[in-house]
């Protein structure tokens, strides 16, 4: 399921999505808040073009806000039902999360929304 070639494999490690071999992001750490949204232009690989169009990535701010809603979800449920916390607890514990969890939710979204349009060749993956 997560293995090399399959959608999540791509979303969730930030590779390439035709080849899974380089990371799209000029730096894998993003917690580095300057270079956070930084990408290649191409994959070194196999030379796919990340940005199709212009704005491309304008459409992953749709997808931002259901990956923003599960991270909220997940909060709410261990804050609530595993730590019995109060609702103004709750409330801290869901902002807290979404804004650490921001630079993760920025790179999820700009994954998934790419592998809408790209899927995977195992021609071009390195032997």
């Amino acid at each position: 399921m997560f293995k090399k070639g399959s959608k999540l494999y791509s979303i969730f490690t930030g590779s390439c999505p035709k080849c899974h071999e380089e990371s799209m992001f000029k730096n894998k750490n993003p917690y580095i808040l300057s270079e956070a949204l930084s990408m290649n232009e191409n994959c070194s690989n196999c030379g796919t073009k990340y940005k199709i169009e212009p704005s491309f990535f304008y459409g992953s701010m749709y997808v931002s806000y259901p990956v923003g809603i599960a991270f909220a979800t997940a909060a709410f449920v261990i804050s609530f039902f595993v730590f019995n916390v109060s609702l103004m607890g709750v409330f801290i514990a869901i902002v807290a999360t979404l804004i650490v969890c921001l630079p993760i939710i920025l790179r999820l979204s700009r994954n998934i929304w790419i592998n809408f349009f790209m899927s995977y060749d195992k021609t071009l993956a390195k032997k």
